[in-house]
């Protein structure tokens, strides 16, 4: 019916579409050259998987016997709409609820492989994400060596808290799953955003749901595992990841901004990024992340 809404999205481009006499739907139009067909299509398969097992993930719409289209030189793919608020994460019940949707998730992510798309793994967010930033002359150049110090020490902790977790199982996942990407209507979750989807341990679709310091996250880790293992055993040698794995969004998102900067989106959202500022702080949380990492892993007791 021409009514479109730009809705919040960096990485790709995103519309609420009006349609005469239905309901509005969303069209996002992809990134060119961030995934292949085979990773859009195989996220979408993810999706319409997890749909199909009756678990609230927003999955693509599949027109015509296909949920990738052309138009021109763009790729986009038509979604339902769904509205809803950010999840209050001081509820028990709610995060219960989200630790039973993550096992299900889990469930379905551990039948089968990911063949196109890509690992949560230290090459990919950590290590390459330094060698943008270095490569490309983010990082001002009297912080450079202090910076690579850090980084490298960092990246050694990290290695040494994946090798205490010892062989973990990689699955399917969600591997961007934040509070963002959960909307809450009434006593309803629907989960979205699946664009991230990688293969990865179980706890990457976990630990971003905690928050504050040790005292305060591990009650909220007993409340997720609670609602988890009702589904899906928890594998407690994963909790030496938590710090690891935060670490590691960290570097890559700092790296995901520099490979974005040349959009005028990004300058505008991001004005704060590359600055001196920016670089003295993230300097501080890596030094403060090693710490973290050194530290023994987050008490549960199944």
């Amino acid at each position: 019916n021409g009514r479109m809404l730009a809705l919040n999205s960096y990485e790709n481009r995103v519309y609420q579409v009006g349609i005469e006499g239905g309901a509005p739907v969303v069209a996002k139009f992809y990134r060119p050259g961030r995934w292949s067909d085979d990773a859009i299509e195989e996220e979408h398969e993810f999706a319409a998987e997890l749909a199909g097992a009756e678990i609230p993930v927003v999955a693509p719409l599949c027109i015509n016997g296909a949920t990738l289209h052309r138009h021109g030189p763009f790729r986009v793919s038509v979604s339902p709409c769904h509205g809803g608020r950010a999840p209050e994460l001081d509820n028990d019940d709610l995060l219960r609820q989200i630790g039973r949707l993550v096992a299900r998730i889990h469930l379905q992510g551990e039948r089968s492989t990911f063949r196109a798309r890509p690992r949560v793994d230290i090459d990919s967010y950590g290590s390459d994400s330094v060698d943008y930033l270095l490569d490309h002359r983010f990082i001002p150049q009297e912080l450079e060596g202090v910076y690579l110090g850090i980084a490298e020490h960092l990246l050694d902790n990290i290695e040494a808290a994946f090798d205490r977790a010892g062989s973990v199982q990689e699955l399917r996942l969600h591997a961007d799953f934040h509070p963002g990407n959960v909307l809450v209507q009434e006593d309803r979750v629907h989960i979205v955003d699946l664009d991230d989807a990688r293969s990865g341990p179980a706890v990457q679709d976990l630990w971003m749901f905690l928050s504050g310091d040790r005292d305060e996250q591990t009650p909220q880790l007993a409340t997720l595992l609670e609602g988890y293992q009702e589904f899906r055993q928890f594998n407690a040698r994963e909790l030496h990841l938590v710090e690891a794995l935060r670490s590691l969004r960290m570097m890559h998102y700092a790296a995901w901004l520099a490979r974005r900067w040349a959009d005028p989106a990004f300058k505008q959202a991001f004005p704060w990024f590359n600055s001196r500022r920016y670089w003295d702080e993230q300097i501080l949380t890596l030094r403060e992340q090693t710490a973290l990492v050194q530290e023994s892993p987050l008490a549960w007791y199944a």
